[in-house]
């Protein structure tokens, strides 16, 4: 056992004492079936890289079968990384040590950021080596989902006409993930809707904190609306609209800026397996799903600017003033961008600063590199400060709460990987995990935790270990 989860355990009302043992690591390592498990690997198709597949499935995972968590709702508790399944074509079915202690760091740093995601229950090592450009020892994750459905799920009967399962699996999701929806006069439409509403939140979230998911192929978006396969994903140093991190995305199609509107791709693909039972008629069936469809980015809109204007301490204007919060805030992120100034220590440092001019203003204004347009920012940004109901100390704490100081950065995940498969020394992996647990707060001595990557330490690509 690498790592176990206890505060999750309990909260899906499992006995962490009784699986913070050998017999857990042996549950964990899919040695030992825990009584009232039923292990699956899940089939689903999927659009990779905009290509369809027909049948992918659960190559390197095992779903051991649900529980109901302490606050009445289920949850699905996967092994990934326990071996070749039905779904594994040539793969081994195995991980790599390495992309399995980066889901855990990351996926439980989304969830201390607030951002939906699967979570981490359990890490342990297997004893055995991973073969892939060299030898590495093997992993496995434990993983928690409110649902493993994918929109790929939904391609893999619709493609091949079975109307009769896709109906059965929107009925499952509806029970299982929005079960307010259960009974209404048009349930699939309703559900449609819910996981668009789901997705622009979320991705909005991902762009308000800089993170690249890295691989949205349509196998990897959750009907639930959580982050799911952190493969090579990363959150951004230096800041770049075009940023991509995935080794095999040559095309930049998951760049960062363009993870809105993959997300609506997706979303269109799940419309049209859908509008299979929408409605009897099929142009009606597709007149609904693309008005569905077209509320997308404005969701997606409103949600991006009431979050960017929550790190920019900026209330909830109408009009003009609305519009000028928004031109001052792309603004920032163009100055950002031709700076190559780090997005996160940017908006922390902006969440210290007063409504007048200090001395505190160069820990900002240092990020830019030539600190007059980024003055000149500020400048604009106090102005429209002015008229605000929150003082000072008020605005400051709400933007604190929104602009994290401690992220998962990619050299510093790098090298707790390093440590781990090099030397079978996890305590740099463990003392990062610490510090993420808590990212909003200075935490004395952790402040190599918050520096962007000396040039050496650079990570230009990020891999999936598939």
């Amino acid at each position: 056992m690498v790592c176990f989860n206890r505060d999750l355990a309990r909260d899906l009302g499992l006995d962490a004492d009784m699986l913070d043992s050998e017999y857990g690591a042996a549950v964990f390592a899919g040695n030992e079936i825990p009584e009232g498990a039923d292990p699956l690997a899940m089939v689903y198709s999927g659009h990779q890289f905009g290509m369809f597949n027909p049948q992918l499935g659960d190559g390197r995972a095992l779903l051991l079968g649900e529980v109901v968590g302490r606050d009445g709702l289920g949850y699905g508790i996967q092994l990934k990384g326990s071996g070749r399944t039905v779904f594994s074509r040539n793969g081994d079915g195995r991980a790599p040590l390495g992309p399995v202690l980066r889901e855990y760091l990351v996926s439980e740093a989304m969830h201390r950021l607030g951002v939906p995601t699967t979570r981490a229950l359990a890490v342990v090592t297997t004893g055995d080596s991973v073969f892939r450009e060299r030898a590495l020892p093997g992993g496995i994750i434990t993983r928690v989902a409110r649902s493993f459905v994918r929109v790929g799920t939904f391609e893999f009967y619709a493609r091949r006409g079975n109307i009769e399962a896709v109906s059965a699996l929107a009925d499952h999701v509806i029970r299982r993930n929005y079960p307010d929806l259960d009974g209404m006069e048009r349930p699939y439409l309703a559900l449609l809707e819910k996981v668009i509403g789901r997705q622009a939140s979320l991705i909005a979230q991902w762009m308000q904190l800089g993170f690249i998911h890295g691989v949205m192929n349509t196998d990897n978006m959750s009907v639930a609306g959580e982050t799911i396969d952190y493969g090579p994903c990363a959150f951004m140093d230096q800041f770049n609209f075009q940023q991509v991190f995935s080794s095999i995305d040559h095309q930049g199609r998951y760049a960062y800026c363009n993870q809105p509107y993959i997300a609506l791709w997706n979303l269109t693909r799940l419309a049209e397996c859908l509008a299979l039972i929408l409605d009897d008629d099929r142009e009606k069936a597709v007149e609904q799903a693309t008005e569905a469809l077209e509320k997308f980015i404005p969701r997606y809109e409103v949600a991006w600017l009431q979050g960017m204007r929550a790190k920019c301490g900026l209330g909830e204007t109408p009009g003009q003033a609305g519009e000028d919060h928004k031109k001052l805030i792309g603004d920032l992120l163009d100055l950002m961008a031709n700076s190559r100034a780090d997005y996160t220590l940017s908006f922390f440092h902006l969440s210290s600063l007063g409504s007048r001019e200090g001395p505190e203003d160069e820990a900002f204004t240092g990020q830019f590199g030539t600190p007059g347009p980024a003055g000149e920012w500020l400048a604009r940004w106090r102005d429209s400060l002015r008229g605000q109901s929150l003082d000072d100390r008020e605005r400051r704490d709400r933007m604190r709460r929104v602009n994290p100081l401690y992220i998962p950065r990619t050299h510093l995940i790098e090298a707790a990987i390093r440590a781990a498969e090099d030397a079978g020394d996890f305590s740099e992996f463990h003392a990062f995990h610490a510090v993420l647990r808590n990212p909003h707060e200075r935490q004395p001595g952790k402040e190599r935790y918050q520096m962007p990557p000396a040039p050496e330490e650079v990570v230009l690509e990020t891999f999936c270990g598939t």
